[in-house]
């Protein structure tokens, strides 16, 4: 029996009709309930507030500044993680020696780094970049690695009888041929390295979004905290679509060229 395709519609309609049922049962909650507003404001507070600050502008410096942070540490800890998945690709005696050590760090919370690297490097923009990189580190590993070693093996074994060296397989066929699972590494750790932003500025100090919501936590402004964190997931989730899309492109690319 042939199988229904799904409506192409439904990745649109389907996040937004959650979303409405979401927001419906929230509006419900505040206006026949007696939760304070200060504990729970109601949707139209969050969004009067969301659309002050977005009118005024208040927010996008210390967004930039959050962004920031988190590319830098995205960017670090891709630099980090990339070539050492590589090395355990192809090095059984290195994989061998570092997997119990990398599954052993994931034990330890990377937040809980965080006075560590208050004490080794300081308060501010640094540490919190250094912070994110530890967050976004072995996710992007992980994919990388998975993705190295479901490289087709006859496509190898053909460019080896072709004449193909060590360096130009990895640069030209098995890179390439991983690209996809190297994005969706990615993808999760940037979102992840935007928490890793935020909370560092909470606790390490900065400028960025984490600092405006620790004044707005302080001043009991639970409106604005939700008109930040609005922001947040927006940015977030507009920046894993993006990432998403280029991953699907190049699957798509990978299977034309296979």
């Amino acid at each position: 029996m042939r199988q229904r395709q799904p409506w192409r519609g439904t990745g649109v309609v389907a996040p937004v009709l959650l979303a409405a049922a979401l927001l419906l049962g929230w509006g419900l909650t505040t206006n026949l309930s007696a939760i304070p507003s200060y504990l729970l404001p109601a949707p139209s507070q969050v969004a009067a507030r969301l659309v002050a600050d977005l009118a005024s502008g208040a927010l996008l410096p210390y967004l930039g500044v959050t962004l920031a942070e988190a590319l830098g540490g995205c960017v670090v800890g891709a630099l980090v993680a990339l070539p050492l998945a590589v090395a355990i690709h192809r090095l059984g005696w290195f994989r061998a020696a570092v997997q119990p050590f990398l599954g052993a760090t994931q034990a330890i919370p990377a937040i809980a780094l965080a006075p560590l690297l208050v004490l080794w490097i300081g308060y501010g923009w640094w540490a919190v970049v250094v912070l994110c990189s530890l967050m976004v580190f072995f996710p992007i590993l992980v994919s990388s690695v998975l993705g190295l070693r479901h490289v087709d093996g006859d496509v190898l074994k053909a460019a080896r009888i072709d004449g193909a060296g060590s360096w130009h397989l990895l640069t030209d066929i098995e890179l390439p041929l991983a690209w996809p699972a190297v994005l969706a590494g990615l993808r999760n750790g940037f979102t992840l390295s935007i928490t890793g932003a935020v909370v560092g500025e909470m606790v390490m100090g900065g400028r960025g979004l984490g600092m405006v919501l620790t004044v707005q936590r302080d001043a009991v402004d639970t409106a604005g905290m939700f008109a930040t964190l609005t922001v947040l997931c927006a940015v977030a989730a507009g920046l894993y679509s993006l990432i998403y899309t280029w991953e699907r492109r190049s699957q798509t690319i990978e299977a034309l060229t296979t």
